[in-house]
């Protein structure tokens, strides 16, 4: 995957003006049960490139929606879906337990982050994708989601098979929350086990190769934040890009 980052960064970079060209993306191809809890299904929405056939091995990316871990909905990157499978990714969007409609917290929101990765992997040659080729993403919580996905040694599900990785190969974020520590976001959701929660708190020469988009004018996600994420991750030796406008 580290061979193909600058080819994928600059794919991912057009997504600031392909996505806005998609805004009025249409509904996904495809979806497919990720994860049941009790009686809740989690879907994730598929997005594939035209003419795509099972046989092939294609990128693939999990994008994640924002809103605070409490609300948002999937269509939140419909566009960006849109846009990147007119490019030959196999682009997802994935629905995550959320406060507003099952009560939990941002340990569960997570743990459905890890379970979303694994479920790709495991389905790649249903999916058509290459496996060792699966980025994720999201905005806001959502970017907290995926980051965590791509740093966290802890939330993964018991039930689950730890032999297929959860951990995505590269990892896309918008305005992402990395900083979970009491002076981060949301501290106090997650004020007993926020250590183990923080992605800038757990980046090791594992986490995958990133870049990120941040507007300097943002009120929860600090542009301080992000430089410190960028300054770690390349102390670690993973490369990071920080695009601020």
């Amino acid at each position: 995957m580290k061979n193909c980052m600058p080819r994928l960064f600059t794919l991912f970079a057009a997504l600031t003006i392909g996505a806005a060209a998609c805004a009025f993306a249409q509904a996904a191809e495809r979806t497919e049960v990720y994860k049941k809890v009790g009686d809740v299904e989690l879907n994730l929405h598929i997005f594939e490139p035209e003419g795509h056939q099972a046989s092939d091995a294609r990128p693939a990316i999990v994008f994640f929606f924002g809103g605070g871990w409490v609300g948002g909905t999937p269509t939140q990157f419909f566009p960006q879906c849109e846009y990147l499978a007119s490019r030959g990714v196999v682009a997802i969007s994935a629905e995550y337990r959320i406060r507003s409609k099952h009560g939990t917290s941002p340990a569960e929101c997570v743990a459905d982050g890890k379970s979303a990765i694994r479920w790709v992997r495991s389905h790649a040659k249903q999916l058509g994708v290459d496996p060792a080729r699966i980025a994720a993403g999201g905005g806001s919580a959502g970017g907290h989601v995926a980051a965590a996905t791509g740093t966290l040694s802890k939330f993964d599900e018991p039930s689950e098979d730890a032999a297929v990785s959860s951990r995505p190969d590269a990892l896309v974020l918008f305005n992402p929350v990395f900083d979970n520590g009491p002076d981060g976001y949301g501290h106090d959701r997650v004020q007993a086990y926020w250590r183990d929660i923080s992605p800038l708190h757990n980046i090791s020469d594992k986490s995958p190769p990133t870049i990120v988009f941040l507007g300097d004018k943002d009120k929860l996600i600090p542009v301080a934040t992000a430089s410190e994420y960028k300054a770690r991750m390349e102390k670690a030796g993973v490369r990071c890009d920080v695009w601020i406008y």
